[in-house]
């Protein structure tokens, strides 16, 4: 992702994404998570919720909306680091929203997302969880969401407001964690008696939930529960925070099957080749010494899963740390991959791997050096989720520096070897304009975070079995200033406040506008053969013209009745009650004793909170992911492209757009592929551009259009940079 930016935007329950332009790891804005562009950020995101959904799971698309840094997220994090009243606000104007933070969640509405997860901050002061505009107008009407809406953890701030405003369920249930009160369960109960709640808005929460269980298929496929999340122990309570029913919680079923192999080929086929002087990779094989050195390469002295929820940037980086994460089943490091590769070659190995040791690793470096051997650092740089605080970083990163102390490293090496080959693992761009330039560093790769078949993976690469087809998913500048804009890292007042200034120009948007030369643009990357493009075609294939939406909605409906009597709903005679559960049952029939609240009965709402009836569409609106005809196919765009060199390749040409107006960027990505080629051999690179591709945000008439009377070009390259071939739209 792009260094400085507000991407963060979408990220998938499961975990990071690997996809054609290289990885995409969870982060934050402060360099870290999806890429910066929406458009890449949306098909990896489309293809990954169809993947998990084509298994009976719901997907689960998160966070919405305009989440960009960790900081200020939370007001009990905040303490930390600054005291606030309430989590951050991120402002931002309606262009901005729609041609880049929607846009991908309009992807994961078009592919049938089941859920959504409302976020911890703010969006133009109002919570991301209870703001009627993002859940309401944009999500459900907008973009025709059918799924529900539910909130990150301890994200809800309020019940009626809350559920009125487009919260189908809150998470985990409880307002703070354990605190067994909730603005949901009796209170939700309490607030459809009193009629604060309509039942049309009760029935269409539960719809929701029901109709996503059924979408994805659970009727009809069932498993039971092998596993507990919280522990690893064979034995315990089958409800963990309960603490009922002491049975069987891990039975230790082993469901890994070919999937090591799989995190191999993604790790190794997302590594992006960013250097490579004087054709220093792919390796011989015959080194008479490998030397490697670095922290990064090693283990963790405490093991893989030292660290709850990998808190900490201990030896290797696999993974960084927060809730989503998960245990190794097993973790390959560089080090250990490499001194195999060496051994069965025939070479010597050797390795330092504490980074303050630098007179061994300077002594390693110059003898290497001497006998034609080759010297590999390790280097990286970590981040999080902001509960998490891993030397002064709360989740987001302070700088765009390297972490271990690893600059006077790779400066003590390639001070003494003249072969140096550096490697980085990060959740994004680090500075390494340095490296870039240093002649005795002849070969540079980022590899991510690669999972658990590491050291394997760039083993892959850097002996050549196999050829390095990533390309970089954000841009890499020379200082953090080049971005133009950045985390908030200090409280602005008791409400911190993000004025979103920099509107859709981040990442490579933002390079293009001030003419900053990057170290690495966005869809760079190398490969041990080359590539040339020719023979570009553009087809207008005659789509026809577009049709904003009209008409109305259906009035809201209700389902079946219920008893009105609060004694109806009193807890259960017979109920056995379970530690931390949230139920719907009243503990009175005074309902303002059974809400536990000394505001009831205060609630104000304007009149059209509960409105039932029919309402206006959207001219955007229609399927969903929003008006169908959006993604109909206005132009097919092709070229030819040959593998010139003598090894099979993987090319990945990059489609760009210009749409045209006084203040768009100068190029968006609107199309990629990756493609493997025979040596000498040549194939088509096919691409099409929707009507959305081409369109920009009407604000006045809330509608996606494209401008008249200007040019649109379109360019493909290797990079948003390199540009091979360009031409204009008939």
């Amino acid at each position: 992702m792009g260094a400085e930016h507000r991407a963060k935007g979408v990220d998938v329950q499961l975990g990071p994404v690997a996809g054609p332009l290289g990885r995409s790891p969870e982060g934050g804005r402060n360099w870290e998570g999806f890429s910066p562009d929406p458009y890449l950020t949306g098909i990896m995101f489309a293809d990954t919720i169809k993947g998990i959904q084509s298994q009976n799971v719901m997907a689960c698309a998160k966070h919405y909306i305009a989440n960009e840094q960790e900081h200020f997220r939370q007001i009990s994090e905040s303490s930390n680091y600054g005291k606030i009243t309430d989590p951050v606000s991120s402002n931002l104007d309606d262009v901005t929203m729609h041609e880049l933070y929607l846009w991908p969640f309009a992807e994961g509405v078009r592919a049938g997302v089941a859920s959504v997860m409302c976020s911890y901050n703010q969006v133009n002061n109002s919570h991301a969880c209870q703001n009627s505009y993002i859940l309401n107008y944009l999500l459900k009407q907008e973009l025709g969401f059918q799924g529900f809406v539910m909130s990150d953890w301890a994200a809800t701030y309020s019940g009626v407001q809350a559920a009125l405003s487009g919260l189908d369920m809150t998470m985990p249930g409880d307002i703070a964690f354990g605190d067994g009160a909730s603005y949901f369960g009796a209170n939700l109960t309490i607030a459809i008696l009193n009629g604060t709640l309509p039942q049309w808005r009760l029935d269409d929460m539960a719809m929701r939930i029901i109709a996503s269980w059924y979408y994805v298929g659970r009727d009809s496929v069932d498993t039971d529960i092998n596993f507990s999340s919280w522990t690893g122990d064979t034995f315990g309570n089958r409800n963990f925070a309960g603490q009922t029913s002491h049975q069987v919680i891990n039975e230790h079923v082993d469901a890994r099957q070919e999937h090591g192999k799989l995190i191999r080929q993604i790790a190794s086929a997302s590594t992006v080749l960013l250097k490579n002087d004087h054709n220093t990779l792919p390796l011989g094989g015959k080194e008479k010494l490998t030397a490697v050195f670095g922290e990064d390469a090693g283990p963790c002295p405490l093991g893989a899963n030292g660290y709850g929820d990998r808190g900490a940037d201990c030896g290797s980086l696999g993974i960084g740390w927060g809730s989503g994460t998960a245990d190794f089943a097993s973790f390959i490091t560089p080090d250990t991959a490499l001194a195999y590769e060496a051994s069965q070659r025939g070479g010597a190995y050797e390795s330092v791997l504490q980074n303050g040791a630098r007179g061994q690793m300077a002594t390693l470096a110059r003898k290497a050096a001497l006998v034609n051997g080759v010297c590999i650092v390790f280097a990286n740089a970590d981040s999080g989720e902001g509960y998490i605080n891993v030397d002064n970083n709360y989740g987001d990163r302070n700088n765009l520096t390297l972490w271990q102390g690893a600059d006077a490293v790779i400066e003590t090496v390639s001070g003494n070897c003249n072969k140096t080959i550096l490697v980085i693992h990060s959740p994004g761009p680090v500075e390494l304009g340095t490296y870039k330039n240093n002649r005795n560093i002849t070969a540079i790769l980022w590899a991510g975070m690669p999972g658990e078949q590491s050291g394997n993976a760039i083993a892959d690469v850097l002996y050549g079995r196999v050829n390095p087809g990533g390309r970089l998913p954000f841009t890499m500048g020379n200082t953090r200033a080049d971005y133009g804009t950045d985390i908030l890292y200090s409280a602005n007042q008791a409400v911190p406040q993000i004025q979103f200034e920099e509107g859709v120009f981040i990442d490579y948007r933002a390079f293009d506008r001030a003419n900053i030369t990057p170290v690495y643009e966005f869809g760079y990357g190398l490969s041990y053969t080359n590539f040339t493009y020719s023979n570009l075609v553009i087809t207008n294939v005659g789509a026809g013209n577009y049709t904003s939406t009209t008409g109305h909605t259906p009035m809201a409906s209700t389902y079946g009745s219920y008893n009105q009597s609060t004694e109806a709903h009193l807890f259960p005679k017979n109920l056995t009650l379970v530690k931390n559960y949230i139920y719907p049952y009243l503990s009175s029939t005074d309902m303002s004793k059974a809400s536990r609240s000394s505001n009831y009965g205060h609630l104000s709402l304007p009149a059209s909170a509960r409105n039932a009836s029919s309402q206006p569409l959207l001219p955007a609106s229609g399927a969903p992911g929003g008006n169908a005809e959006l993604w109909d196919v206005l132009y097919e765009i092709r070229c030819t492209i040959i593998n010139n060199g003598n090894l099979t390749g993987e090319e990945v040409p990059q489609l760009y757009v210009g749409l045209g107006g006084k203040y768009d960027p100068v190029r968006v990505l609107r199309g990629f592929e990756r493609l493997s080629i025979q040596p000498g051999q040549s194939t088509t690179f096919t691409s099409h551009l929707t009507r959305k591709d081409l369109s920009s945000w009407d604000t006045v008439k809330q509608d996606w259009v494209r401008k008249n009377n200007v040019s649109q070009k379109v360019w493909i390259g290797r990079s948003s940079r390199l540009i091979e071939l360009e031409g204009v739209l008939p």
